[in-house]
């Protein structure tokens, strides 16, 4: 009689991701990202989400002129054992530009992702390291609906899942302030493609 084996998959710390890189088993046309020890390959962008997330890069570094770091598509680290690639976050301003290492929770402002095909991807397996992680603000540009989803109050429930206590929606023909920064407000209208 055969017996049943359960399979476990292999989780990853951060040290263990970024030898992988240093190995040159990954490379950055591997496009994976490390959510919860997990190596989770990313969908190929669409235009609207290029062009969505080109917009918010260009009118995001335009308002802060050099008040924070603007990153996009690039790594931040969540200890223990995640290192997201969001479209756009806005770090504290450092003078290497974070090249001693990605920002970490202490150092960011605001995560955005834009979202079409990623729309449940981003709602429901990245939200949650970032409120694990005291992320403050992340905002969602959900393509599929054309609004702004705009998550605050980390926190986390009896059951010891994470979430956000706030989230507000705004409409393309609005105007929201950025983190951080009560005197600059985002347009939204110059970032939703087609608005």
């Amino acid at each position: 009689m055969a017996t049943l084996t359960t399979v476990t998959p292999k989780r990853f710390t951060l040290d263990d991701y970024h030898r992988l890189i240093e190995l040159g088993f990954l490379t950055e046309n591997d496009r994976v990202e490390l959510i919860r020890g997990e190596l989770m390959q990313m969908v190929a962008k669409g235009t609207p989400h290029s062009v969505c997330n080109t917009s918010l890069v260009y009118e995001v570094t335009i308002l802060l002129q050099r008040r924070a770091i603007v990153r996009g598509q690039e790594p931040i680290t969540l200890p223990p054992n995640s290192e997201p690639e969001p479209d756009l976050v806005i770090a504290c301003n450092r003078c290497d530009r974070y090249l001693s290492g990605h920002p970490n929770p202490g150092d960011i402002l605001l995560v955005a992702d834009v979202a079409d095909s990623t729309l449940k991807y981003d709602q429901e397996v990245k939200l949650a390291p970032y409120a694990e992680s005291g992320i403050s603000d992340y905002w969602i540009f959900n393509l599929v609906a054309s609004c702004l989803e705009v998550y605050t109050q980390p926190y986390q429930d009896l059951q010891g899942n994470f979430g956000y206590a706030s989230k507000r929606v705004f409409l393309p023909n609005t105007t929201i302030p950025l983190p951080g920064f009560p005197d600059l407000s985002l347009d939204l209208s110059r970032v939703f493609p087609n608005y």
